[in-house]
């Protein structure tokens, strides 16, 4: 998807026909995650509607349950040594990063998300600060709100956790893609809260090219 965007994206914003009207309807409510630009004070608050979607609530749940883990492999190990040395620039501790990053690796691979999109998203939520938060309340590394922990029943999440805060997170960005049939755009501007505007899916897709960015 990024590739194609790299070839075909105008100056400097996206491909006009994703500004349609289907790209400012919202099928199933509005996103409930809130984004920070490079620091944590929020992009655009993203409140929750009266309706949630059960299913979305069953998948999160079942996945902030689940402990599986996933065995590394040879590409995992490559992939792991070249992030380690692009997230120097954020994190100064080399344990810090190996921990951060294989978090970052299972997480988004039990989510079925491509590990470069999840570093984007973490990259412009929270700059890889555990502990960040928002104005609007967004906590954690991907900015997820807290009300996720109460429609789940699981109060006592701790969403500054690095583990915790990556699963919510990715099973929700996950959500939001199937929702949108793939749509990257549209699945980032829902995450944000600001379907129908392409200020934050803009600013991931730049972080992903400018520092994220892995050739097949």
């Amino acid at each position: 998807m990024l590739r194609w965007w790299r070839s075909r994206r105008p100056s400097s914003l996206f491909v006009k026909s994703w500004l349609d009207a289907g790209f400012r309807a919202c099928l199933w409510g509005a996103c409930l995650v809130t984004g920070a630009l490079f620091t944590p004070v929020a992009l655009a608050a993203a409140m929750p509607e009266a309706h949630v979607s059960a299913q979305m609530i069953r998948q999160l749940s079942s996945a902030v349950s689940n402990d599986q883990r996933f065995d590394d492999h040879f590409e995992a190990e490559v992939w792991m040594t070249d992030m380690n040395r692009r997230l120097a620039r954020y994190l100064d501790d080399p344990h810090q990063r190996l921990a951060l990053l294989k978090s970052i690796q299972r997480e988004s691979l039990r989510a079925s998300l491509d590990l470069q999109l999840v570093l984007s998203v973490i990259d412009v939520e929270s700059r890889f600060v555990p502990r960040a938060r928002s104005s609007a309340g967004a906590q954690g590394l991907m900015q997820v709100m807290p009300f996720w922990k109460s429609e789940i029943g699981r109060d006592s999440d701790d969403l500054f956790d690095p583990e915790t805060n990556l699963r919510y997170g990715c099973t929700i960005l996950a959500w939001y893609l199937k929702v949108e049939k793939g749509d990257v755009t549209r699945a980032l501007a829902r995450y944000n809260g600001s379907l129908g505007k392409t200020r934050y899916p803009e600013q991931v897709l730049k972080s992903w090219e400018a520092r994220w960015w892995v050739d097949s």
